[in-house]
C-alpha cells in the first residue's frame, strides 16, 4: 500500500468506525507505518470527517513533514511499532478507540487481562488483550509501559496486537488499516457480550484452544 492509498484507507475506516458508533466526538486516532515515516491523524480531528490531505505525517524520528498537528498519541503509536515489528514484522497500521463495551468491561476488570478466551474468534481474531492501569490520556509513561507489555508477551511466545488502556480504549494494531479494524470491531463485540451475560463466563478449555491453534494458527 503506497501513501496515497494509505490516507485513503484511513479516512475510509475512520468514517465507518465514527458512522457505527465506535468513535465519538474527537475521540480515537489511526496511524500507518510507511517505509519514510508514518501517516497519524490530526489531534482532536473526529475520525468520521478526515481529509487524507490533512493527515499528518512524520520522519521515522517522529519529525512533522505535513500535515495538520499530528495526534498527541505520537509517541504512543511510535512505541507500538518499534515493539510489535520483532514478533510481528508485518504491522502497518495501529487504531485506537474509546469503544464503549470494552471501556465499560475495564471498569470493573479486576485481571490483568481484558478478557477470556470466551468465543473462538476472539481467539483467533484478537488473543491476549492485557490491560494497563489508568494515567492520563497521552502521559509519557504509557508509551513505555505499552512497549513493555508488547514485550513481555512476545518473548513468551504469546505475540498480542491489542492492549487495553483502563478507563480510556483499546490500542489494536495488525497488517493494513481494514485488518486491525476487525481485530477492534472482535474486541469491541466479545467485550458487549461479555457484558450481556452479567456474570462469570466460562472459557474454552485448553485442548479447545489447542484445537483453534492447530487448524487456525490461532495466537493464543
Amino acid at each position: 500500500m503506497n501513501e496515497s492509498q494509505a490516507r485513503e484507507e484511513i479516512c475510509r475506516i475512520g468514517k465507518s468506525l465514527f458512522d457505527r458508533g465506535y468513535v465519538h466526538a474527537a475521540a480515537g486516532n489511526i496511524s500507518a507505518r510507511l517505509d519514510d515515516g508514518f501517516l497519524i491523524t490530526p489531534t482532536d480531528a473526529p475520525l468520521g470527517f478526515l481529509d487524507p490531505a490533512q493527515l499528518a505525517k512524520v520522519d521515522l524520528a517522529g519529525r512533522q513533514v505535513s500535515g495538520a498537528m499530528a495526534s498527541k498519541t505520537l509517541a504512543l503509536h511510535s512505541a507500538i511499532y518499534r515493539a510489535a515489528l520483532p514478533f510481528d514484522g508485518g504491522t502497518r497500521c495501529i487504531v485506537h478507540t474509546h469503544s464503549a463495551h470494552s471501556v465499560a468491561l475495564s471498569l470493573r476488570c479486576e485481571e490483568p487481562e481484558l478478557l477470556p478466551p470466551i468465543t473462538p474468534y476472539f481467539v483467533m481474531k484478537v488473543g491476549h488483550v492485557p490491560v494497563l492501569r489508568y494515567q492520563r490520556p497521552g502521559a509519557p509513561a504509557t508509551a513505555e509501559e505499552v512497549a513493555g507489555t508488547i514485550t513481555r508477551y512476545g518473548e513468551a511466545g504469546r505475540p498480542i496486537r491489542a492492549v487495553m488502556l483502563q478507563r480510556l480504549g483499546p490500542n489494536v494494531w495488525h497488517d493494513t488499516p481494514a485488518a486491525a479494524m476487525a481485530v477492534l470491531e472482535e474486541l469491541e463485540e466479545t467485550a458487549r457480550l461479555m457484558l450481556l451475560a452479567q456474570g462469570p463466563c466460562s472459557a474454552l478449555t485448553e485442548p479447545q484452544i489447542d484445537e483453534l491453534r492447530r487448524s487456525f494458527n490461532a495466537r493464543w
